[in-house]
């Protein structure tokens, strides 16, 4: 069968659903299958993911379209995108997780990130991350981690339990346990990698308290980083990018100032700044758009945590539509609003503002 046309399987893991879909060699998607996450809210603020039910759902979508895909060609290979910060932490004999992933959108780590600003620690670690000291970023999940649980530092530090966002995890799994990895593009948002020399930096590591045993090899987004049988052969995971940088590429955006702006769950904008890795004046992110070959691109991003889940509040939470689509309408029938308007700080503010306590309200200025 080896004349049969070559097919692509891209996983992608979101914050609402984990999905598969099939391409040909020229881009067109064959088939896709999808599976809801559910979103655990254990106190105000909080946001978890059970790692298992991730990996459940990714199995699962992964066989399907490795089904589908028979009737189109040869899978040639797998690229994975992910939601970016969400934090695991698991054992590495067990593969099991210690505790619920920590979402990139939870807020239990304000009075944290306000700690180490206070101390003044974040002009320098800006300078070596190009982020901000904000609760969407991994180092402080996944110290609050560490100090939950007894022992869990000691083994920790003796090599026991692994750390990794959504991708290396799933990699974990994919791989068997054989591989515990990362690409350039999702260490770039734990505040611990330093996105100018391309590795995990000790001074980060001191100032967050975290072992470095627990840490992923970080490879280029291009890969190969591991094996997967799920599709229903032996194929290679080729690439991994965050969702956000899978974005940027996905929307062709190679060449410096071509930029790229997606509505999921929330909305992001990165502007593609080439070998530059340029700060902001506006409060913007500097970070990794990819790295090929050991070279890094870099982005600038505005980050706006809340958009389409506002919309899937209108629907789950007030009941003031039944599907998402009926809002263009309603938007559309209306000639203004009168002054109201909505801050969908439900989970803070980000871009520039970054602010974790902000909550979501309803207001109307004063000036209509």
């Amino acid at each position: 069968m080896a004349d049969r046309q070559p097919v692509l399987v891209a996983l992608d893991q979101g914050t609402t659903s984990t999905r598969a879909l099939l391409f040909d060699a020229e881009g067109r998607e064959l088939a896709v299958a999808q599976r809801p996450l559910r979103q655990i809210y254990p106190h105000p603020g909080w946001v978890e993911h059970d790692p298992e039910e991730i990996w459940t759902a990714s199995r699962e979508v992964l066989t399907e379209i490795g089904g589908a895909a028979e009737r189109y060609g040869r899978i040639a290979a797998l690229g994975l995108t992910n939601q970016r910060e969400t934090t695991v932490l698991w054992d590495r004999e067990t593969g099991r997780p210690v505790h619920n992933a920590i979402v990139w959108q939870d807020r239990r780590t304000a009075a944290a990130c306000e700690a180490l600003r206070a101390q003044g620690q974040e002009a320098a670690v800006t300078a070596k991350t190009g982020l901000l000291f904000d609760p969407y970023f991994s180092a402080t999940k996944l110290a609050w981690l560490l100090d939950q649980g007894v022992g869990l530092r000691a083994r920790a530090e003796a090599g026991e339990l692994a750390f990794g966002t959504i991708d290396s995890f799933l990699l974990w799994r994919l791989s068997g346990g054989k591989v515990h990895v990362t690409d350039a593009t999702n260490a770039g948002r734990t505040l611990l990698f330093n996105i100018h020399t391309g590795e995990w930096d000790d001074d980060l590591l001191r100032l967050f308290r975290i072992p470095r045993t627990l840490l992923p090899e970080v490879r280029d987004s291009a890969g190969p980083f591991a094996t997967t049988n799920l599709t229903g052969g032996s194929v290679a995971v080729a690439g991994v990018a965050g969702d956000q940088q899978a974005a940027l590429v996905g929307q062709a955006c190679y060449a410096p100032g071509e930029a790229k702006a997606t509505f999921g769950t929330g909305c992001f904008m990165l502007l593609n700044t080439g070998a530059d890795a340029v700060v902001s004046r506006s409060r913007l992110l500097t970070t990794p758009a990819y790295r090929l070959k050991g070279t890094m691109t870099y982005a600038l991003e505005g980050s706006l945590f809340m958009a389409g889940a506002i919309v899937q509040w209108l629907r789950d939470g007030l009941k003031l539509i039944q599907q998402a689509g009926e809002t263009e309408a309603l938007a559309r029938s209306i000639g203004g609003t009168n002054g109201v308007y909505l801050v969908p700080a439900f989970t803070g503010l980000g871009a520039p503002y970054w602010d974790p306590t902000a909550r979501g309200a309803i207001l109307r200025s004063p000036r209509t």
